[in-house]
């Protein structure tokens, strides 16, 4: 039996990279996959369903069940389509993988608003859309008097987390996409829905358009070494983390190669406190109490950008 028999998922943007892997994995531990990819480019231009029906007929070889969709998911009544598909194929809904996603990089001051829109749309409102109708779906099942295991599993980014360069629409969105995860674990527990996050690092389209990156994440020379930016590696993580009796919620995990280690959200540190009203002048002489003992080096992180 797999770790996933008898659930239903939709995971989107599975028709490449990340998602595909996610899929083939899911189906392979037993849960019947809608497969949703628009088939846009990296930008996030086009459509073609060829991949996504690539992933559904490489899951149905292999003797599993899987349902393609080619809706868009930062539209309202697209995502609300995806959502009743796989209730509608597979009689229920289980587990939502918000993975799609693309690239506008520029720096600030170069970045247009079309640039920012573009990225910010896909991310943020193409991960809210499906998870507020798979939200309804469970309410109304909960209302119903049905028990409820269900899973959301949000794609967020180290860019998200420790800040990159050159990605102010990519890192915002992403860090939204971990904080709104934690916000839909609390709105969502009455409900029997966990929500949490990942931070991929691993080979795909994205991180490959990055110059340099074909280079540093290029496949081992032997097929013994362990292919530490293998896109398969963090497939397992997310099946985990969507089984029905998973514990974990409003968490957010960075995964790559063999390793896992969660991220600690924000925290407090350095106070001063006069119990009374500061002044400009006495900020300028206690201000410096609160800064940071750490020295962080601007890119230093840049390795661990993109999904």
């Amino acid at each position: 039996m797999g770790s996933l028999d008898g659930r239903v998922a939709v995971i989107t943007g599975a028709g490449r990279g990340l998602g595909r892997e996610h899929a083939l994995l899911f189906a392979a531990e037993g849960a019947k996959v809608v497969v949703n990819d628009l088939g846009g480019d990296q930008q996030g231009g086009g459509a073609d369903l060829t991949p996504a029906q690539q992933t559904v007929e490489d899951i149905r070889a292999m003797g599993g069940e899987a349902a393609v969709n080619g809706d868009n998911v930062t539209e309202w009544d697209g995502a609300k389509r995806l959502i009743d598909q796989a209730v509608e194929t597979f009689g229920d809904l289980h587990v939502l993988v918000n993975n799609a996603g693309i690239l506008r990089d520029r720096v600030v001051v170069n970045m247009t608003e079309d640039e920012w829109d573009a990225v910010v749309n896909v991310h943020l409102r193409g991960h809210f859309a499906p998870a507020h109708h798979a939200a309804v779906y469970w309410r109304e099942q909960t209302k119903a008097g049905r028990e409820v295991k269900a899973a959301m599993v949000h794609t967020s980014s180290t860019s998200g987390l420790f800040a990159n360069p050159g990605q102010a629409n990519y890192g915002a969105a992403k860090s939204g996409i971990a904080t709104m995860s934690q916000i839909m674990a609390k709105e969502l527990s009455r409900y029997g829905v966990r929500s949490n996050a990942i931070c991929p690092i691993a080979r795909t389209r994205l991180t490959l358009s990055t110059p340099g990156f074909d280079t540093v994440m290029a496949e081992p020379d032997t097929p013994e070494t362990f292919d530490v930016f293998n896109p398969a590696n963090v497939s397992p993580m997310v099946a985990y983390l969507s089984t029905a009796d998973c514990p974990f919620t409003g968490e957010t995990f960075l995964v790559h190669g063999g390793s896992v280690q969660r991220a600690q959200s924000w925290v407090l540190v350095e106070e001063i406190d006069k119990g009374d009203r500061w002044t400009v002048a006495e900020l300028a002489e206690r201000a410096p109490e609160l800064e940071s003992k750490l020295n962080i080096v601007t890119g230093e992180l840049g390795f661990l950008r993109l999904v």
